[in-house]
């Protein structure tokens, strides 16, 4: 998202009353993204260090929701062998 697609960019002109080119282009998303961005890096105080790296990790973390990372970590659990049997506590 960040790092992407920067040249398959489209105008909404908003002057004009646009909200949506009729094609899908919208500016839903981007404002979808920063929202979530701006609430996760308020937990910090402000990023003064890292920025592009703490940006990124917004990126995985919108993408990847929570539920979708809880099926992977169990998925990854079970197949695994070295973690104390952890299997055994899994359902």
């Amino acid at each position: 998202m960040v790092d992407v697609g920067f040249d398959k960019h489209f105008r909404v002109n908003h002057s004009q009353s646009e909200f949506s080119s009729g094609e899908g282009n919208h500016i839903n998303g981007i404002e979808n993204f920063w929202s979530f961005t701006k609430r996760r890096l308020n937990k910090f105080n402000g990023i003064k260090v890292n920025f592009p790296l703490h940006l990124k990790e917004c990126e995985w973390r919108y993408d990847n929701p929570v539920p979708k990372m809880e099926k992977e970590l169990i998925k990854l659990l079970k197949n695994s062998d070295s973690l104390l049997k952890i299997k055994d506590f899994l359902v």
